[in-house]
Protein backbone atom coordinates (compact mmCIF):
# COMPACT_ATOMS: atom_id res chain seq x y z
CA UNK A 1 0.00 0.00 0.00
CA UNK A 2 1.37 3.40 -0.97
CA UNK A 3 0.76 6.51 1.14
CA UNK A 4 1.23 9.64 -0.97
CA UNK A 5 2.12 13.04 0.47
CA UNK A 6 1.86 16.25 -1.50
CA UNK A 7 4.48 18.83 -0.60
CA UNK A 8 3.98 22.45 -1.55
CA UNK A 9 5.59 25.71 -0.47
CA UNK A 10 5.79 29.41 -1.20
CA UNK A 11 2.29 29.78 -2.60
CA UNK A 12 2.23 33.46 -1.54
CA UNK A 13 -1.57 33.50 -1.65
CA UNK A 14 -1.90 31.73 -5.01
CA UNK A 15 -3.06 28.13 -5.30
CA UNK A 16 -2.81 27.32 -8.98
CA UNK A 17 -5.36 24.96 -10.57
CA UNK A 18 -2.37 22.92 -11.85
CA UNK A 19 -1.24 22.45 -8.25
CA UNK A 20 -4.70 21.35 -7.16
CA UNK A 21 -4.83 18.83 -10.02
CA UNK A 22 -1.37 17.47 -9.19
CA UNK A 23 -2.31 17.09 -5.50
CA UNK A 24 -5.63 15.35 -6.20
CA UNK A 25 -5.65 11.93 -4.57
CA UNK A 26 -2.82 12.48 -2.08
CA UNK A 27 -3.32 11.19 1.47
CA UNK A 28 -1.79 14.23 3.21
CA UNK A 29 -0.38 17.64 2.25
CA UNK A 30 2.58 19.43 3.82
CA UNK A 31 2.91 23.19 3.20
CA UNK A 32 6.43 24.51 3.81
CA UNK A 33 5.46 28.10 4.58
CA UNK A 34 4.93 31.44 2.86
CA UNK A 35 1.28 30.46 2.60
CA UNK A 36 0.20 34.03 1.89
CA UNK A 37 -3.52 33.59 2.60
CA UNK A 38 -5.71 31.35 4.76
CA UNK A 39 -7.70 30.62 1.58
CA UNK A 40 -4.77 28.52 0.32
CA UNK A 41 -4.96 26.19 3.34
CA UNK A 42 -8.77 26.03 3.14
CA UNK A 43 -8.52 24.93 -0.50
CA UNK A 44 -5.81 22.38 0.27
CA UNK A 45 -7.95 20.95 3.08
CA UNK A 46 -10.60 20.15 0.47
CA UNK A 47 -8.04 17.77 -1.07
CA UNK A 48 -6.47 16.12 2.00
CA UNK A 49 -5.51 16.79 5.63
CA UNK A 50 -2.85 19.53 5.82
CA UNK A 51 0.20 20.14 7.98
CA UNK A 52 1.40 23.72 7.46
CA UNK A 53 3.97 26.02 8.99
CA UNK A 54 4.37 29.77 8.78
CA UNK A 55 6.97 31.38 6.52
CA UNK A 56 8.58 34.80 6.60
CA UNK A 57 5.74 36.44 4.62
CA UNK A 58 3.07 34.96 6.90
CA UNK A 59 2.89 37.89 9.33
CA UNK A 60 -0.85 38.70 9.33
CA UNK A 61 -3.05 37.76 12.27
CA UNK A 62 -4.41 34.58 10.65
CA UNK A 63 -0.85 33.18 10.45
CA UNK A 64 -0.33 33.28 14.21
CA UNK A 65 -2.08 29.91 14.49
CA UNK A 66 0.77 28.28 12.54
CA UNK A 67 4.07 27.31 14.15
CA UNK A 68 7.53 28.01 12.70
CA UNK A 69 8.27 24.27 12.55
CA UNK A 70 6.30 21.03 12.65
CA UNK A 71 7.15 17.43 13.38
CA UNK A 72 4.64 15.08 11.76
CA UNK A 73 4.51 11.29 11.59
CA UNK A 74 2.80 9.81 8.55
CA UNK A 75 2.62 6.15 7.54
CA UNK A 76 5.39 5.24 9.98
CA UNK A 77 7.79 7.97 8.80
CA UNK A 78 8.81 11.19 10.56
CA UNK A 79 8.89 14.54 8.76
CA UNK A 80 10.36 17.78 10.09
CA UNK A 81 9.00 20.91 8.42
CA UNK A 82 10.56 24.38 8.51
CA UNK A 83 10.52 27.27 6.08
CA UNK A 84 14.18 28.25 5.71
CA UNK A 85 16.62 25.34 5.85
CA UNK A 86 19.34 27.76 7.01
CA UNK A 87 17.47 28.08 10.32
CA UNK A 88 17.59 24.32 11.07
CA UNK A 89 18.52 23.99 14.75
CA UNK A 90 18.20 20.23 15.25
CA UNK A 91 20.10 17.19 14.02
CA UNK A 92 17.54 15.27 11.95
CA UNK A 93 19.70 12.13 11.79
CA UNK A 94 20.18 12.10 15.58
CA UNK A 95 16.43 12.50 16.11
CA UNK A 96 15.53 9.68 13.71
CA UNK A 97 13.81 12.02 11.27
CA UNK A 98 13.27 10.48 7.84
CA UNK A 99 12.74 13.67 5.86
CA UNK A 100 13.23 17.43 6.24
CA UNK A 101 10.83 19.62 4.25
CA UNK A 102 11.72 23.26 3.65
CA UNK A 103 10.82 26.07 1.29
CA UNK A 104 11.92 29.71 1.11
CA UNK A 105 14.51 29.55 -1.69
CA UNK A 106 11.90 28.86 -4.42
CA UNK A 107 14.47 26.40 -5.85
CA UNK A 108 13.40 22.74 -5.96
CA UNK A 109 16.01 20.52 -4.36
CA UNK A 110 16.31 16.91 -3.34
CA UNK A 111 19.30 15.49 -1.49
CA UNK A 112 20.15 12.88 1.11
CA UNK A 113 22.53 13.63 3.98
CA UNK A 114 23.34 11.08 6.72
CA UNK A 115 20.38 8.96 5.63
CA UNK A 116 17.93 11.87 5.89
CA UNK A 117 16.09 13.06 2.78
CA UNK A 118 16.00 16.86 2.39
CA UNK A 119 13.29 18.12 0.07
CA UNK A 120 12.46 21.63 -1.04
CA UNK A 121 9.45 21.47 -3.40
CA UNK A 122 10.28 24.87 -4.88
CA UNK A 123 7.60 27.50 -5.33
CA UNK A 124 4.07 26.79 -6.47
CA UNK A 125 2.89 30.40 -6.27
CA UNK A 126 3.73 33.45 -8.30
CA UNK A 127 6.75 33.06 -10.57
CA UNK A 128 9.93 34.67 -9.29
CA UNK A 129 12.77 35.46 -11.65
CA UNK A 130 13.06 32.53 -14.07
CA UNK A 131 12.55 29.83 -11.47
CA UNK A 132 10.18 26.95 -12.31
CA UNK A 133 6.73 26.56 -10.75
CA UNK A 134 6.96 23.27 -8.87
CA UNK A 135 5.67 21.08 -6.08
CA UNK A 136 6.61 17.59 -4.93
CA UNK A 137 5.05 14.29 -4.01
CA UNK A 138 6.53 11.58 -1.83
CA UNK A 139 5.27 8.03 -1.93
CA UNK A 140 5.83 6.04 1.23
CA UNK A 141 6.16 2.43 0.14
CA UNK A 142 7.52 -0.73 1.76
CA UNK A 143 10.77 0.09 -0.10
CA UNK A 144 11.06 3.54 1.49
CA UNK A 145 10.47 7.13 0.46
CA UNK A 146 10.01 7.77 -3.27
CA UNK A 147 10.16 11.54 -3.88
CA UNK A 148 9.36 13.34 -7.13
CA UNK A 149 9.45 17.02 -8.07
CA UNK A 150 6.75 18.08 -10.53
CA UNK A 151 7.01 21.07 -12.85
CA UNK A 152 3.58 22.69 -13.16
CA UNK A 153 4.35 24.21 -16.53
CA UNK A 154 5.00 27.67 -17.83
CA UNK A 155 2.10 29.26 -15.89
Amino acid sequence: MTFRIGIISDTHGLLRPEAERRLAGVNHIIHGGDIGSPDVIAALQQIAPVTAIRGNVDTAGWASTYADTALVRLAGRTFYVLHDLKTLQVSPAALGIDMVVSGHSHVPKLKTVDGVLYLNPGSAGHRRFKLPITLATVDITPDGLQPAIHDLGSG
